[in-house]
């Protein structure tokens, strides 16, 4: 991306009175539908090559590729690419390893989409906004082969499909300069090339009560937001999904508004919330859009 374009997004997400984003739940500035789509898809532009990721609050999916199987099994209303598009830059992407390939799973349920689906997607979004990163966990779903045979079909993903350029797999998180136009591996399985460890909690502070019901659930996101606020250093993830209960469609139209209000409310001046996995982010409307802007972008 060039410094001209560099600059334009910095201003862009700097104008005080521009509308750029939905607040509170309140329709996003007619006049403004270009540069909205435009921050949303490159907010990261305007934000240091120095910044680390773990500094960063990044909206994210649980179960990415889950859109198929009945009202258990389903977590998203949007496919991948609709979701990048959106502003959500972490993906949750589950695998089941199958004659030499990974088909997304959740449970039982094959998602229609293949994990070179998944690819395709990030590769396209990444090489037309340059600006930005995907944050990618891979995790072994619905198989059960050993970690050398899932790796081996990895490998064979990055080194014979020619993947691996797409990626940054290294030990250590990059800084967001490093990671611009690449997918970070983020390796739920002890058999992946490289990568950083999802469950190194050297890194990572993880908050995923998937089987709490909503009244339970939502003190520990709360609390996990707090804390992040509060103690910042560790890469805080904070998941607001839960299969407890209702379906996660249910359970979603529960906690989301719940997030759009603390962060919005008592959490408006709070950074570095981490990665925050949603289910359906996108049926509250603006509640994105004030996740990123806990990054700086698109302030009102």
């Amino acid at each position: 991306m060039t410094t001209d374009r560099r600059g334009f997004l910095k201003g862009a997400a700097a104008l005080s009175a521009a509308g750029l984003f939905t607040y509170a739940g309140t329709a996003v500035a007619s006049a403004r539908p270009a540069a909205t789509a435009l921050v949303a898809q490159e907010w990261m532009a305007g934000l240091a090559d120095g910044a680390a990721l773990s500094s960063l609050t990044i909206p994210g999916t649980h179960d990415s590729g889950a859109r198929f199987g009945g009202p258990w099994s389903e977590c998203q209303n949007t496919t991948v690419a609709e979701q990048l598009n959106s502003g959500i830059r972490f993906l949750d992407v589950r695998c089941r390893a199958i004659d030499g390939s990974f088909a997304i799973h959740h449970g039982a349920a094959y998602q229609e989409l293949m994990f070179g689906d998944v690819l395709i997607a990030c590769r396209d979004f990444l090489a037309a906004h340059s600006s930005e990163t995907v944050l990618m966990r891979v995790k072994q779903e619905y198989s059960e082969v050993s970690d050398v045979d899932f790796a081996a079909i990895f490998t064979d993903y990055l080194d014979v499909r020619g993947w691996r350029s797409l990626f940054h797999i290294g030990d250590a998180l990059p800084s967001l300069g490093q990671a611009r136009g690449k997918v970070v591996l983020i390796a739920d399985n002890g058999g992946l090339p490289g990568g950083v460890r999802w469950g190194d909690t050297s890194v990572f502070s993880l908050q995923d009560e998937y089987m709490a019901e909503p009244f339970a659930k939502w003190p520990k996101i709360e609390a996990h937001f707090r804390k992040a606020a509060a103690e910042p250093g560790p890469f805080y993830i904070n998941f607001v999904s839960t299969a407890a209960g209702l379906p996660p469609r249910w359970n979603a139209d529960r906690l989301n508004p719940q997030v759009h209000e603390l962060i919005d409310g008592a959490g408006a001046d709070w950074k570095g919330l981490g990665i925050v996995p949603m289910d359906y982010p996108n049926t509250r409307v603006g509640l994105v859009e004030s996740l990123i802007r806990h990054n700086g972008v698109g302030l009102t």
